[in-house]
């Protein structure tokens, strides 16, 4: 069965990656005999394939599979459609012994209703494939293209399946094109917040205590408690009020959330507890980690009575959770099994939740103005009415309602975003904030939730003006999203050189010898006094050295200290980046950098 293709795969580039993707499989096999294939897309900035090796490839090797590629493109291979029934479709990959497109080959058969497959043959190789290709290897390029890496992936993504070698490879329309988009990529990954973890001492991570579970270094435990400190700020000037829940919880609670029935595959395996109560009884009591904070903040509100003068009731937690995302998908502190999160939960009456979530999403851009954010955009997501029951709470009419509520939120204050059918939570709309890494994998960084669902499981109430019980909106939001993620994004943003408010070491003194030391001590205690994150170098190594190493260090200012700054109370600013450097009186400074710290400034040439 054809289908018409999206227009986006018409495209001369779209052609051409897909192609080279078909080329570099004819080149695995080629080195690789008996090399079984996976799947083989183009993507944004090139193509990759995955593959089952019988002997290992490494990017060592992945210049002489350049040049078997650059062979074939020169033997002028014709591509070749060939439609075929389907069962003459599955006697074709049964006789190539291709085990996973046969598996997946069936699927579109039996469950997606295809009758015909298509199939692309270019000299030796075929492949099961919709296409489209170039007319022949000779119309592409032979320096178009670039082979960088090779990586792990399951097989479908599903880590019960078979682990798969995939290889990626850039593409381009020239030569030009593919030269300055691997320059712009080698600056990039400079900034790889993995990299400047480890350089700048920030996170660990160690396979003693677990994949996916960072330990933060001091320098990251700063970066912890200023981010948590700015929260804590801003939420209390807009009415929230902190609690503290533990890190399990029983059973029960995720049954009537919802979250076993929709959640347990992200979730940590129960722990089982037997023991005897106080009165000799043996018990059995099943407990879980918690992986999100929403379940026991909904316990916090039904702790106790409420009425309509309680609400709107902003319950706020920078609480930890724990989520069992596959060994496949963990990626430094972007994708972990522990995390930290800047969580919240409103509790409102209906007529109030437009404005509450409009004023989540006036906070979400407080916070990106603080940080200098503007490489992001929004997506609203909602359900998709083809999606299989079960996936989401079944209220059509509530659906409607808080689709709309939000929709016109964004409206009203004019933002753009993009619309994700069938990626709404399970009980309600939301609008997700997406943001790309150095290595281009989109990730939500921050996110607010709208709920009529599971207050209703939880049998929340508030009494109404009319004397009524009524079962408030709840409104999930994480403006700063995870520490992990955050942080990530943070040093990725930054390069690892933090505004001075953010930074772990602030100022760093360099006295220019031993004989200066005793007043870079007494500078540096008075900043410390003013809770200034201040430190001495006082090596033995020359000047040169020492700027060299806070530049290193990304430190943001380092005050030279010598015999002029001794004797005039004064010391040299250099700040990182910026050319110029000064010589002040120490309490100018002081004054100075105390209200850069305490307004979040940026300071810039």
């Amino acid at each position: 069965m054809q289908q018409e293709l999206p227009e986006h795969k018409k495209t001369p580039l779209y052609k051409l990656r897909h192609s080279l993707a078909h080329i570099m499989a004819q080149a695995v096999q080629q080195m690789r005999p008996g090399a079984l294939l996976g799947f083989g897309p183009p993507i944004d900035n090139g193509f990759y394939y995955d593959f089952i090796l019988p002997e290992p490839i490494a990017e060592g090797d992945l210049a002489e599979l350049e040049e078997r590629m650059r062979t074939i493109i020169r033997e002028d291979q014709e591509f070749v459609r060939r439609d075929l029934p389907a069962a003459q479709a599955l006697e074709e990959l049964d006789r190539m012994q291709e085990p996973h497109k046969i598996e997946y080959a069936r699927e579109l058969i039996e469950q997606k209703g295809f009758s015909s497959l298509s199939f692309y043959t270019n000299g030796p190789f075929t492949d099961m494939c919709e296409g489209p290709h170039v007319e022949s290897t000779s119309k592409i390029r032979t320096d178009c293209f670039k082979l960088h890496s090779v990586a792990g992936a399951y097989w479908r993504g599903d880590e019960r399946n078979a682990m798969m070698t995939r290889i990626y490879g850039y593409a381009f329309a020239d030569k030009k094109q593919l030269k300055a988009y691997v320059a712009l990529r080698e600056e990039a990954l400079k900034r790889d917040h993995r990299k400047l973890g480890a350089e700048l001492d920030i996170f660990v991570i160690d396979d003693d205590i677990g994949r996916g579970l960072p330990m933060w270094l001091p320098n990251g435990a700063v970066l912890r408690r200023q981010l948590e400190s700015l929260a804590e700020e801003l939420e209390f000037k807009a009415g929230y009020q902190r609690v503290a829940t533990p890190h399990i919880t029983k059973q029960e609670l995720y049954v009537t959330s919802g979250h076993l029935g929709h959640y347990d595959s992200d979730m940590y395996p129960p722990m089982v507890i037997e023991e005897s109560d106080e009165q000799g009884k043996r018990i059995r009591e099943t407990y879980y980690l918690k992986p999100m904070n929403c379940p026991h903040h909904h316990r916090l509100f039904a702790s106790r009575p409420r009425s309509y003068r309680d609400l709107p009731l902003r319950l706020a937690e920078y609480g930890t959770v724990y989520r069992y995302e596959k060994s496949g998908q963990l990626q430094g502190l972007t994708r972990v099994r522990c995390m930290h999160m800047n969580d919240a939960h409103i509790y409102c009456a209906p007529q109030q939740a437009k404005q509450e979530f409009k004023a989540v999403m006036e906070l979400h851009r407080q916070l990106y103005r603080i940080f200098d954010f503007s490489d992001y955009y929004l997506r609203l997501s909602v359900r998709s009415p083809d999606d299989p029951k079960g996936k989401y709470v079944e209220d059509g009419e509530a659906w409607q309602e808080t689709e709309k509520l939000v929709r016109d939120a964004l409206d009203e204050l004019e933002l753009d975003y993009e619309a994700g059918y069938g990626e709404a939570a399970f009980y309600g709309p939301k609008v997700d904030i997406q943001f790309n890494t150095v290595a281009e994998r989109e990730f939500t960084v921050s996110t607010n939730q709208l709920d009529f669902a599971v207050p209703r499981r939880f049998g929340l109430k508030y009494i109404g003006r009319d004397g009524n019980e009524h079962t408030p909106y709840c409104i999930h939001r994480a403006p700063l999203g995870t520490h992990e993620r955050f942080v990530a994004f943070l040093i990725e943003h930054y390069g690892g050189a933090f505004p001075t408010w953010l930074a772990p070491v602030q100022v760093r003194l360099l006295p220019i010898s031993e004989k200066f030391l005793e007043y870079a001590d007494k500078l540096c205690a008075q900043l410390r006094d003013c809770l200034i994150r201040a430190e001495v170098d006082g090596s033995d190594e020359k000047l040169g050295k020492k700027v060299r190493s806070g530049t290193v260090r990304k430190i943001p200012i380092l005050l030279v200290v010598g015999e002029k700054e001794a004797s005039e109370e004064s010391v040299t600013v250099r700040r990182y980046g910026i050319k110029r450097q000064r010589n002040v009186k120490f309490s100018q400074f002081l004054d100075e950098v105390k209200e850069e710290i305490a307004q979040r400034r940026h300071v810039k040439e």
